[in-house]
């Protein structure tokens, strides 16, 4: 059963967190699924994390940057980002939702999402 994730300020209303868990091992850590969905049309913000983020595309869409032509981020395609390098400032475009499972190694009471500004 999904469950929507607890409100940040930062947190995305596009992600509806699947489980949390502290990090055996590394104090102060939590690991964090997710399922992330970006409807056509809708902005996925530039935005950090205070710890690592792998993320697999579950539903491929065309995604534009400002100032760039779209370009297709397929279906199945892996991703990883690290620990405070912004990421994301790209417009869904299209008629195809932009669907990712995303897990977050982050450092336990830390907004999970935020924004370089």
């Amino acid at each position: 059963m999904l469950a929507h994730a607890p409100a940040f300020a930062q947190d995305s209303s596009a992600r509806t967190e699947l489980k949390r868990v502290e990090l055996s091992g590394a104090p102060g850590m939590e690991v964090i699924s997710s399922i992330v969905e970006f409807k056509p049309g809708e902005d996925v913000p530039p935005h950090f994390h205070h710890g690592v983020e792998a993320a697999y595309v579950l539903q491929g869409a065309m995604l534009q940057t400002p100032g760039k032509a779209p370009s297709l981020i397929a279906t199945g395609t892996a991703v990883m980002n690290l620990r405070d390098v912004v990421h994301g400032g790209a417009k869904v475009v299209g008629d195809t939702s932009f669907k990712l499972f995303t897990v977050h190694v982050v450092d336990k009471n830390k907004p999970l999402y935020d924004s370089p500004h």
